[in-house]
């Protein structure tokens, strides 16, 4: 993998309280980084106009609103992605939310996610909200529904991208956030990996937030990771 097939699939986080915050790590990036991540923090800060304003500039916006409601709702809701132009959107892998969600972007360019046990969350999390599988079991099941589904990929931790690439075959995405350069604190996330063990491990885009938006040089943290996803395929 060259350094430009590693942007490809390097997703930054613009995990910041502001459209003027955004704009700067934009502005600071510049073409080292072509893909981001919006998600709940920046969208109630004013920030869903970005993503048409990104789509523009030439960027890849993947709109992580991790939707789950009834199926219209939901329906409406990946409508209004589409005409914003994003290019991802997550729904919580509820087999009636995907379906509806399918629907809604039958024939676009929109890549649907399904979020299938967040990064920040471990068994003992899952037992404490009434799940009596493990996370590998429910990982496993939702993505399976997810392919059945017609989803164009899922998310999930690194820890589960092997199984999951064995499962779903080559050509569903598989988003890997929680991912951490080497060294670096876990923060808040419980199922943490280095970029080059997410995709050894058949992870298709990398989401990194908090290693490059908080960087003292955010543009000199993208580029060491950079560097170390295009050696770990090479």
């Amino acid at each position: 993998m060259n350094r430009e097939d590693a942007r490809e699939r390097l997703i930054v986080g613009l995990d910041v309280g502001s459209r003027d915050d955004a704009i700067r790590i934009v502005e600071t990036l510049g073409e080292t980084v072509g893909f981001y991540k919006i998600g709940y923090q920046l969208a109630l800060a004013g920030g869903l106009p970005l993503v048409g304003d990104l789509s523009r500039a030439g960027k890849r916006v993947f709109l992580d609103l991790k939707l789950l409601d009834i199926s219209n709702t939901v329906e409406k809701g990946v409508e209004s992605a589409l005409q914003l132009g994003a290019a991802m959107l997550t729904i919580h892998a509820y087999p009636h939310a995907m379906r509806a969600a399918v629907k809604a972007a039958e024939g676009s360019p929109l890549t649907l996610l399904g979020v299938t046990v967040m990064t920040s969350l471990d068994a003992a999390d899952l037992e404490a909200s009434g799940y009596r599988l493990s996370v590998a079991e429910l990982v496993a099941m939702r993505v399976r529904q997810a392919r059945d589904i017609g989803m164009g990929g899922v998310v999930a931790a690194a820890a589960e991208a092997a199984a999951i690439r064995q499962a779903i075959g080559p050509q569903m995405a598989i988003v890997t956030p929680g991912i951490r350069p080497a060294g670096s604190p876990a923060g808040d996330q419980k199922r943490v990996a280095t970029p080059a063990e997410a995709l050894r491990d058949g992870a298709s885009h990398l989401v990194v937030a908090r290693p490059i938006v908080a960087a003292a040089d955010p543009a000199a943290a993208a580029v060491a990771i950079l560097d170390d996803m295009a050696t770990a395929l090479s």
